[in-house]
């Protein structure tokens, strides 16, 4: 007598689109150069404490100030460039529903009994959240790029030095989220949704 062993389900891996993947890989690359070229700028010039003021460590890109200043502008137009057709692809494609945060996450929240949906939630929260810091940190680096001709940048910032100072602060925001947003994909999906969006 024989008994037919159960079928085992096909393990379904998570799919993302190839623009999801090209943003991701264009914005860790882009981000690694302004990282780098940033800390080349800042340690020639510290924004706290002047030129004998708290230096950073050597991970630099760009030599010194001037070759810095390149990378950094460079790799920002590749970095702004890349959120704006993601921002029109997800518009036009209508994935914004499922990106940014809605009345059901908060719900989910307050009352909701299930851990990935409220991690889910919290990832929604965490995505919108960084929009409007990356246009501070895009805003700012341009009115540090081009002072003469966007001095209302610098007006609204109040002054340079609260204008770099704002800069400055976005890194380690920008850094943060990297982080949550790493960590409450692998809460989600495990480590199988963090590859799809790269592989």
């Amino acid at each position: 007598m024989t008994t037919d062993s159960p079928r085992l389900k096909p393990v379904l891996l998570p799919k993302q689109a190839l623009l999801a993947k090209t943003f991701h890989w264009v914005n860790v690359v882009s981000l690694f150069i302004m990282l780098g070229s940033g800390l080349q700028i800042y340690n020639a010039n510290p924004v706290f404490g002047g030129r004998q003021g708290l230096h950073l460590p050597p991970i630099f890109i760009g030599g010194w100030l001037a070759g810095g200043r390149d990378w950094h502008f460079g790799a920002m137009w590749l970095f702004s460039l890349n959120l704006l057709w993601y921002g029109l692809y997800i518009l036009i494609s209508r994935r914004w529903h499922h990106r940014f945060v809605g009345e059901n996450d908060l719900k989910a929240l307050q009352v909701g009994k299930n851990p990935k949906r409220k991690a889910y939630a919290w990832h929604r929260i965490v995505y919108t959240a960084i929009v409007p810091v990356l246009l501070l940190a895009i805003l700012s680096g341009i009115g540090m790029y081009k002072p003469a001709q966007f001095y209302w940048i610098v007006d609204f910032f109040g002054d340079w030095q609260a204008l770099r100072i704002v800069h400055f602060m976005t890194v380690p925001t920008v850094i943060l989220f990297a982080i949550v947003h790493s960590l409450l994909a692998l809460k989600v999906g495990g480590s199988r949704l963090l590859e799809s969006m790269f592989w």
